[in-house]
């Protein structure tokens, strides 16, 4: 039998703030699949699978060095697996 379910989702919720919108505009950019969900003082953003930030997409926005650190400091949850370097943050689930 063949496994047809949806892949589990992935999130991350960030406070929602002048800090937080060019990261999550980055997170909408590079994700397509991904949906943000705007509620007072909070932007979530869900996924299925995996979801990436990339630091290149975000510093395009910023038009600024982006050290992926600072995502720590508006982060409110996330759910998924961390694989996280200079570059890049992926949340992701495994098979």
């Amino acid at each position: 039998m063949t496994d047809t379910a949806t892949p589990s989702k992935v999130f991350i919720a960030f406070q929602a703030n002048e800090e937080s919108r060019p990261v999550v505009d980055a997170i909408l950019e590079d994700n397509p699949e991904a949906t943000a969900v705007y509620s007072p003082g909070l932007v979530k953003i869900d996924a299925p699978g995996q979801l990436v930030i990339q630091r290149s997409t975000i510093e395009e926005q910023t038009g600024q060095r982006y050290d992926l650190q600072q995502l720590h400091v508006n982060l409110v949850t996330l759910s998924g697996n961390i694989d996280e370097d200079d570059d890049r943050f992926t949340l992701s689930w495994g098979r």
